[in-house]
C-alpha cells in the first residue's frame, strides 16, 4: 500500500468577523492560500487531481470548485465541499489521505475556508403559514432538549469534570501569550489583504479574563473563542509524488472522526484520539507535539487531560483562544499548525483533534 503525505501547508491570517478579511469573499479568502500552498510544495496547477474544501456556513454551492477555478487550477478539478462543522477541516485531510491510498489520485488540496463576516441569512419557515423566522445555529441533532448552544454545553462540561473558571481562564491567558510570542514561518501564513498576522492576539491578562462579558456559566468573552474568517489548506501526495520534490515530507499516518454522545460535543475526540493511536500502534507519551482545538478552553483542557496528553506540547504556537474560530477552517488550521512544528523539530510525531456540534470528534496523527 502507499503512503499519504503533507509536503506543504499553508494559512491566511485568522481574523475576528466583521474585521480585517471581511470584505473577501471565500474564493477571495482561499484561493491565494492555495496557490501559495501549491507553490511551497514545488507543484504545478495541472498536477492537481482533486480540491477537497470544509464549509460550514458558506453560501452553499460547491465552494470547492468556486476556489479551484479561482486558483486557476485546471477546469478537469471539479472541487469537494464537505461540512461536517467545525470538524470539516481535519475530515477533508482524511478523504485526501483516503483518495491516495486507494490510488484515485496522486495530488489533493485539503482544507477548509470559512467568512463569519459574510455568512448569508437564513430563515425557517413553518408549514402553518407563520413568518420566516431567523436563525444562526442549525440543529445538530433531531431532538431539540438533545441539542445544547455551544457555550451552554461548554459551561456543563466544566460543571461535569470540575474544570473552573480560573483553570480556564489561565489556559486563555497562556493561549494569547503563546501566539505573541510565536514567529509564524514564512511558508506557513500567507497575508491577505495588507494583513500579515492573526489579528486578535493580544496582552489578555488574569484581570482582563475576570472583567470579560460572561456568556453562560463559566464561559466568558475570554475562554471562549471569536467567531473568524480564515482559509487553510495542506498538499497531500502519494509516495510517488515525493520521489520528485524537495519539500519536508510528514508523513499523514492516521485520520478518525468519531461520533459521541450529543449533549456532550467537547469531549467526542477522546474517542477519535484513541483510535489514531490504535491505528499506529501509539501512545499519547510517544506524542512530541499537538494541536488540540480552543472552541473552549474547557474542551482543549478536557481533552488533553482525558487523552493523557502532556500541556507541555500542545498549542505551542497559541490556539484558537488567540486568533479565532473561522468553523470549517479550525481543524484545517489546526492541520497546518501542526505540519509545521513537526518540520522545525525536524522529526516527531503529532496529533491534531477537533470537536464539532452533535458531538463529533476528529483527529489526525503525523510523523516526520
Amino acid at each position: 500500500m502507499t503512503r499519504a503525505y503533507i509536503i506543504a501547508a499553508c494559512r491566511s491570517p485568522v481574523a475576528p468577523r466583521d474585521g480585517a478579511l471581511s470584505h473577501l469573499s471565500l474564493p477571495g479568502l482561499a484561493a491565494p492560500v492555495l496557490r501559495a500552498a501549491l507553490s511551497h510544495a514545488g507543484l504545478t496547477l495541472e498536477q492537481v487531481d482533486e480540491v477537497i474544501c470544509s464549509s460550514a456556513i458558506g453560501p452553499g454551492g460547491n465552494p470547492a470548485r468556486s476556489i479551484a477555478l479561482a486558483a486557476g487550477l485546471p477546469q478537469h478539478v471539479a472541487g469537494l465541499s464537505i461540512d461536517r462543522q467545525c470538524a470539516g477541516g481535519l475530515d477533508a485531510l482524511a478523504l485526501a489521505r483516503q483518495m491516495i491510498l486507494s490510488g484515485a489520485a496522486e495530488v489533493v488540496v485539503a482544507g477548509g475556508a470559512e467568512s463569519y463576516s459574510r455568512q448569508p441569512l437564513r430563515y425557517r419557515t413553518f408549514p402553518d403559514g407563520r413568518p420566516p423566522e431567523a436563525y444562526t445555529q442549525a440543529p445538530f441533532t433531531p431532538w431539540p432538549k438533545r441539542d445544547p448552544e455551544m457555550a451552554q454545553a461548554a459551561a456543563e462540561l466544566g460543571l461535569s469534570q470540575g474544570i473552573t473558571r480560573q483553570a480556564q481562564d489561565d489556559w486563555a491567558v497562556e493561549s494569547h501569550a503563546k501566539a505573541r510570542a510565536h514567529l509564524p514561518a514564512d511558508t506557513e501564513l500567507v497575508p491577505l489583504a495588507g494583513t500579515e498576522n492573526d489579528t486578535f492576539t493580544r496582552r489578555l491578562t488574569p484581570a482582563l479574563c475576570r472583567r470579560a462579558r460572561v456568556l453562560t456559566g463559566d464561559i466568558t468573552a475570554a475562554n471562549a473563542a471569536v467567531a473568524a474568517d480564515a482559509a487553510a489548506f495542506c498538499i497531500v501526495v502519494s509516495e510517488r509524488v515525493t520521489r520528485d520534490i524537495t519539500a519536508p515530507k510528514v508523513e499523514l499516518l492516521a485520520t478518525a472522526t468519531k461520533g459521541g454522545t450529543p449533549e456532550e460535543p467537547g469531549v467526542a475526540p477522546l474517542m477519535a484520539i484513541d483510535d489514531v493511536l490504535r491505528q499506529s500502534g501509539l501512545s499519547a507519551g510517544n506524542l512530541d507535539v499537538a494541536e488540540i482545538m480552543e472552541a473552549y478552553a474547557v474542551q482543549a483542557i478536557a481533552c488533553v487531560t482525558g487523552a493523557g496528553i502532556a500541556p507541555g506540547i500542545t498549542n505551542l504556537g497559541g490556539g484558537a483562544l488567540a486568533r479565532g474560530h473561522p468553523i470549517g477552517a479550525s481543524g484545517a488550521i489546526n492541520a497546518v499548525r501542526l505540519w509545521h512544528e513537526l518540520v522545525a523539530r525536524g522529526a516527531g510525531t503529532g496529533l491534531a483533534a477537533i470537536a464539532a456540534a452533535g458531538g463529533i470528534g476528529c483527529a489526525a496523527l503525523m510523523r516526520l
